[in-house]
């Protein structure tokens, strides 16, 4: 039985079925995966933003407090009413704003600041890109609308960043024209901002990002699901502790932004965009998947069935060549009849098996596919431009100056950072699984398209049309993902972690040299009580001149010059404390201007790769289609 078992698996056709469930195992498996892989990377596009304004909300919360107690009386905290300046006349068009605390030295510092404003509106006036041209507005004095060609702006080469020079105290935001598409509109904001500021704006732009793998959300067939659901990892690590809820609290709702949408979709029913879907795509999956499995049992029983038959066959002809008993040779020759029976319907199960598999193939498969490549057109498209737009908000960063701010880094300001060193270590490996799994999905597709683009027929493996339109949209698509430059979006989120994870070292270094100096200024009041009490005890030997025990005299000013030692040990204690805080005011600015614009050049050139390359994937399986429907109507 084993070796009939082993010689019937080496059989051609059994041996290819087999090789064709094995993939398509894979290709279910890897479509959970994709689905799974694209709903962590949008949910960690959102944390990463949320982590990074937490994480400047409570930098600028140090500088607003070091601007208060610099730029407050010492003996004055709160003037009266009549003692206080006339408000400064506003500032000129082009000129930096004084109501940041990059510019707050200039104004007089006999005023305390004003109470921070109410969280402001985007002042980034980027309108939606295929909005048309009447319906934009511009209200603001200080904004000024140009357009320029979209080589200058776009990247056309991969890995290539963006033009990221700018003039002082503005910033320039681009976004598509719909009237012309070569041409980007630029909006020039000239609003000096803030740290928190710049930040808010590139968590709006997170969100948008997020927000554009809506569409591919819902043909993978990703569930709705909120952060409070599920076990943070925060949660896991003990990190993020006191930190704002909204952290957790953003949902992964499938809206859809301004940004590439397909503003003819329809979503519900079995229609997506327009085209009429069979099916959902999982479904589809599982159903193949059973009819492979069949498949695979109905060859190797067919396959069983004939060694069968030859071996009965070689009997009857030996049988017959003898002229052995009639009986027997008619016993025989009936069974050998009886597997040549079970042999044609072994045949047309397999006939029945193959014509369901090319149906589901052709009919649900590969419209889905179509849908799951415009998918990706759109989502990689609306990232390209959200992360091209955090491009130019970052350039801000530069303009920005470090405070020798005195402030120590406070327990939920190192919390916040801990917690946005994890969030974009998620990023970083939702980024590798979302690459990972996109592989790992058309390889197994194209792998089991390989072998199915074979069907059976009267026992022999023919070949059906090469000019399939599904293996031409599948191979184009095996070769665009093995182009992307995902290495260089990775080692751009990977530059940024280890940025950022430097300062963390960095304020785990100061809150060390803070306990240095908090341990001597103890060991310090400690030491000087205990000569205090002496002091007082038996009086100052130096000025009474009453002390008659050299023991005392000797004690006394042997204490004396330990407080003395201990005081200068202190001091230089306190003064390592506050340079370690400077060390860390300044290494975080520099760090976020230094890491963030190289991370979202990465991620735009990545994106922009990605999208012009699904672009191709889809106007060649469109041509192939085209090619197919000519050659159907020739004779």
């Amino acid at each position: 039985m084993g070796c009939c078992y082993s010689k019937i698996e080496r059989e051609e056709m059994v041996s290819r079925c087999k090789a064709r469930r094995r993939y398509m195992k894979q290709f279910v498996k890897a479509r959970q995966a994709l689905s799974a892989s694209h709903s962590m990377y949008l949910r960690s596009l959102r944390s990463t933003g949320s982590a990074l304004l937490q994480f400047a909300t409570a930098e600028t919360s140090l500088h607003h407090h070091h601007h208060v107690q610099h730029h407050l009386p010492p003996l004055l905290p709160s003037p009266p009413r009549q003692h206080r300046a006339p408000p400064q006349p506003p500032p000129p068009p082009m000129s930096p704003t004084s109501d940041t605390w990059t510019t707050s030295t200039t104004a007089s510092t006999a005023l305390p600041p004003p109470p921070p404003p109410p969280p402001p509106q985007s002042s980034w006036d980027f309108w939606d890109p295929f909005m048309p041209s009447s319906a934009r507005s511009i209200t603001e004095e200080e904004w000024e609308v140009t357009t320029i060609e979209s080589e200058v702006a776009v990247p056309t080469t991969v890995g290539v960043g963006m033009a990221n020079e700018t003039v002082p105290s503005s910033s320039v935001v681009t976004g598509f024209s719909k009237e012309n598409p070569s041409e980007l509109a630029m909006v020039v904001s000239t609003k000096n901002k803030d740290l928190i500021e710049i930040i808010r704006e590139l968590d709006e732009y997170f969100l948008k990002a997020a927000d554009a793998g809506a569409q591919l959300s819902l043909l993978l067939e990703v569930p709705t699901c909120s952060f409070s659901d599920q076990k943070s990892p925060a949660k896991i690590y003990g990190y993020g502790k006191g930190l704002s809820p909204l952290l957790w609290s953003r949902v992964s709702s499938p809206k859809l932004n301004g940004f590439g949408k397909f503003s003819d979709e329809v979503v519900g029913g079995n229609e997506v965009g327009g085209v009429a879907m069979t099916g959902s795509h999982c479904s589809t999956v599982e159903r193949l998947y059973a009819w492979e499995k069949k498949l695979y049992m109905d060859v190797k029983n067919a396959e069983t069935l004939k060694m069968d038959h030859e071996k009965r066959a070689a009997q009857l002809r030996k049988l017959e060549m003898k002229r052995a008993d009639y009986v027997k040779t008619e016993k025989t020759k009936k069974e050998v009849d009886k597997l040549e029976s079970r042999i044609m319907v072994a045949s047309q199960a397999i006939e029945t098996t193959s014509a369901e598999i090319i149906k589901l193939r052709e009919s649900e498969l590969y419209p889905q596919l179509v849908e799951l490549v415009k998918g990706l057109i759109c989502m990689w498209r609306s990232t390209y431009e959200c992360h091209q737009v955090q491009t130019h908000i970052v350039q801000q960063l530069k303009y920005l100056d470090a405070i020798s701010s005195l402030e120590p880094t406070s327990e939920i300001h190192r919390q916040s950072t801990l917690q946005l060193e994890l969030e974009v270590q998620q990023w970083h490996l939702s980024f590798g699984k979302l690459v990972k799994a996109q592989q790992d999905y058309i390889q197994s597709l194209t792998g089991w398209l390989r072998l199915s683009v074979f069907q059976f027929s009267n026992n022999q493996l023919s070949k059906t049309r090469q000019d399939s339109a599904i293996y031409t949209l599948c191979d184009e698509w095996h070769l665009a993902v093995d182009r992307v430059p995902d290495k260089v979006a990775s080692e751009g989120i990977k530059s940024f972690l280890t940025a950022i994870h430097a300062i963390v070292d960095q304020q785990a270094e100061e809150q060390k040299q803070k306990k240095k100096s908090e341990s001597a200024c103890k060991e310090l009041e400690k030491k000087a009580v205990e000569l205090r009490s002496l002091e007082s005890k038996y009086g100052s030997y130096s000025t009474t001149g009453a002390l008659s025990s050299t023991r005392i005299k000797n004690s006394i000013a042997e204490k004396r010059a330990k407080v003395e030692t201990l005081r200068a040990k202190a001091e230089d204690e306190k003064a390592n404390h506050e340079k370690s805080v400077s060390v860390t005011r300044a290494m975080t600015l520099n760090n976020l201007q230094m890491g963030l614009p190289h991370v979202f050049q990465a991620m735009t050139g990545f994106a922009n790769a990605c999208m012009r390359a699904f672009e191709l994937v889809y106007n060649r399986a469109k041509s192939t289609d085209d090619v197919l429907d000519v050659k159907r109507l020739l004779p």
